[in-house]
């Protein structure tokens, strides 16, 4: 075989693999998987707050594609944020039960998604003062996929807050406040607790 035929090879290979990656990816912007399109517009909302909006958006994914992971999340974090907390609870337990019931062992993104469900179903329970409940979702979302729930990536720290408070910092201290007599624990810091953030992987 030639070193100019396997030149000639290598780079059509490599011409191949690059239009099959520009076809794909042409091809989810185009055309993206059901409720995809409407989840983003919700993400949008809820980065602005509009909460009411998001609400609507995600409405519109889950009626695209019922069950849409990024959707239920959305719509549950919405809930939260707007004070619908009965509603907020149903949906992040609804997103949970779909998840452990479908989740494929080398699901990742599944995987992600359902630590962040426990860390947000805590971060509710933590508002509402329930403290055993809001540390065992803690728990079991550190247990699912610690690094997703990690915190805020370094541009956020730099630009933002070098030391973060993460679920697993929050679940510590919850824990170190139950060990101590009622009358002696400090379970609110208006300040602290105003700057605690909702995870959507």
């Amino acid at each position: 075989m030639s070193a100019a035929f396997l030149r000639r090879f290598v780079i059509l290979m490599i011409l191949l693999i690059v239009a099959v990656v520009g076809f794909q990816t042409a091809r989810d912007y185009f055309n993206p998987p059901p409720g995809d399109f409407e989840t983003r517009q919700g993400d949008i909302h809820l980065g602005i707050e509009e909460w009411d909006e998001a609400i609507e958006d995600f409405d519109r994914a889950l009626e695209a594609q019922p069950d849409h992971r990024g959707a239920l999340m959305g719509r549950a974090i919405a809930f939260l944020q707007s004070g619908r907390h009965a509603e907020a609870e149903a949906e992040f337990n609804y997103l949970i039960g779909v998840l452990e019931d479908s989740l494929e062992p080398d699901d990742s993104t599944g995987r992600g998604v359902l630590a962040a469900a426990y860390a947000n179903l805590g971060i509710l329970y933590d508002r509402d003062e329930r403290y055993q409940d809001a540390l065992d979702n803690y728990v079991k979302s550190l247990q699912v996929d610690a690094e997703v729930v990690e915190g805020p990536g370094v541009i956020h720290k730099i630009l933002y807050d070098a030391n973060p408070s993460t679920v697993r910092d929050r679940a510590q201290y919850i824990y170190e406040q139950l060990q101590l007599p009622e009358d002696e624990r400090l379970m609110k810091i208006p300040p602290l607790d105003a700057e605690q953030r909702m995870h959507k992987p």
